[in-house]
């Protein structure tokens, strides 16, 4: 599943001027790539060391690169206290924004173990999907339902939320024991998470 997705590391040590030839070959074969992922920045998922994720996104932003990491705050009780603590919502991976002639640069990143790939080459995120992870990220932090994972749907109704902290998140319609979900996935991870949502702040998405 996931790890069919993630390619080896054998062309980490590759040199900057043989990758764009030589680091999407598979079985002798190389991959027709779309050339505007060479030229323009896109948010890529990059699979990440256990428990590195907070620190390859700040060594990634150290060297020039944008990243994200989605983090979900938590009350945890201790013998003396209470703190809130985050945990990353998608473990073991951070988002990058670059154009592929950084990917050398990205995957020598210590903590990076590689980019995730869907079709053969590192795959782009759908720019809604990760818009609506950094909703569902506000509005949770913001004190809202606590999301959890969910297996990847492909049928049910695309909505948008159009009230609150989560407004303009996109999802799918879920009901669950008679409460309305809307699950939001990375379609490259093929990963989702679900948030419980009122039925009456719920649009149907234009097709």
């Amino acid at each position: 599943m996931l790890a069919a997705m993630l390619d080896s590391m054998a062309h980490r040590t590759m040199p900057d001027s043989s990758y764009r030839r030589s680091a999407f070959e598979s079985n002798r074969e190389s991959t027709v790539l779309p050339p505007q992922v060479f030229d323009t920045p896109r948010w890529y998922a990059c699979r990440t060391r256990a428990r590195a994720e907070k620190r390859a996104a700040r060594l990634l932003a150290g060297n020039g690169v944008e990243s994200y990491l989605p983090v979900i705050e938590q009350l945890r009780q201790w013998s003396d206290r209470k703190k809130r603590v985050a945990f990353p919502l998608f473990p073991g991976y951070v988002f990058a924004r670059f154009d592929l002639r950084k990917t050398y640069e990205v995957l020598n990143t210590p903590g990076i173990v590689t980019i995730v790939r869907a079709n053969g080459y590192p795959t782009p995120l759908r720019d809604e999907e990760l818009e609506s992870v950094r909703i569902l990220v506000t509005g949770v932090n913001a004190g809202e339902a606590m999301p959890r994972p969910v297996e990847t749907v492909t049928i049910g109704q695309e909505v948008i939320a159009t009230a609150g902290v989560f407004a303009g998140m996109r999802g799918v319609l879920l009901e669950e024991r008679g409460r309305t979900r809307v699950v939001v996935r990375l379609s490259v991870l093929c990963q989702a998470v679900s948030v419980e949502l009122p039925r009456r702040v719920l649009r149907p998405v234009p097709s």
